[in-house]
C-alpha cells in the first residue's frame, strides 16, 4: 500500500478504536458518531443524503439507522414530499450526547496533532481537504 494511504488508513483505524472505547459509555459504537453528528446538524436529512454525506453505502446506513432508532437516538419518517424517501431526525437523546461526541473527536484530534506546529496543522488540514474533495468527487460520479 502506498505510504500516504497506509498512514491515513492506520490513523483512521486508531481513531475508530479510540471512539469505540470512549463512546461505549454512551451506548454507541464508533461508527455511530458520524451518523449522529450529521443528523443533528441536518435534521430531516434523507437516508440517501446521509449516505452521500458520510461516504457509507446505503444498505449500511439503513442498518445502522435501524440500530440508532431502536436505541432511541434517531427517528425515521417518510418524507412528506417524496414518500419513497426516508427522513432522519435526531431525538433529544441524540442532542444530549452530541456535545460529548464532539468532545471525543476534539480529544483525539488534539492527541494526534500535538506534535504539529499551528502552521503544520493548517497545511495538513488544507491538503486533506483537497484530497477529501477529490474523493467526494469520485463518489458522486460513480
Amino acid at each position: 500500500m502506498p505510504d500516504l494511504m497506509h498512514h491515513v488508513t492506520d490513523i483512521a483505524r486508531c481513531a475508530a478504536l479510540f471512539r469505540q472505547e470512549e463512546l461505549a459509555a454512551l451506548g454507541l459504537k464508533s461508527c455511530h458518531a458520524s451518523y449522529l453528528c450529521a443528523v443533528c446538524q441536518h435534521p430531516g436529512i434523507t437516508q440517501d443524503q446521509l449516505a452521500r454525506r458520510i461516504f457509507i453505502n446505503k444498505s449500511n446506513v439503513a442498518r445502522q439507522l435501524a440500530v440508532l432508532e431502536e436505541d432511541g437516538f434517531v427517528e425515521r419518517r417518510p418524507s412528506p414530499e417524496d414518500k419513497r424517501a426516508i427522513q432522519v431526525f435526531p431525538t433529544q437523546k441524540a442532542l444530549d450526547v452530541l456535545p460529548e461526541i464532539i468532545r471525543i473527536f476534539r480529544v483525539w484530534e488534539s492527541f494526534v496533532a500535538q506534535d504539529l506546529s499551528e502552521e503544520e496543522r493548517r497545511c495538513l488540514v488544507s491538503m486533506l481537504e483537497k484530497m477529501k474533495a477529490r474523493s467526494a468527487d469520485w463518489m458522486e460520479k460513480r
